[in-house]
């Protein structure tokens, strides 16, 4: 299982969504790790539905040769600016997908998938 990042990807999310007009290693890092977090909360938290990166891996991909995972963050929010707002289940759907917030320099919208996994948290 391979968890791609692209700093393109990152530098574009930090000066243009979280508008950072110089963004540093800290803020591309701060965004891995958000993300990283995001993705092993099952593992670090007790509960019903939790699964291990194993589990996931086996899940999602059906052949072992196609083990890329390309990540999304949302809501997206700067390391110094940690201003809150509800959002609906729906809004946050739409950023993920949004192109401007995937983690490598592609547009999701023109890709084929063969399984998207979505956790909320």
């Amino acid at each position: 299982m391979l968890i791609c990042f692209d700093n393109e990807a990152l530098y574009d999310i930090c000066t243009r969504s979280l508008k950072i007009t110089f963004p540093t290693m800290n803020d591309l890092n701060h965004l891995i790790a958000s993300t990283m977090s995001g993705l092993t909360t099952c593992l670090r938290f007790p509960g019903q539905l939790n699964a291990d990166l194993r589990k996931l891996a086996v899940n999602m991909v059906p052949f072992p040769r196609l083990h890329f995972f390309m990540s999304s963050l949302a809501p997206l929010t700067s390391r110094s600016g940690q201003s809150y707002r509800a959002m609906s289940v729906l809004e946050l759907v739409h950023q993920v997908f949004n192109p401007r917030n995937v983690m490598c320099a592609v547009d999701p919208r023109q890709g084929r998938y063969l399984t998207v996994g979505k956790y909320i948290i």
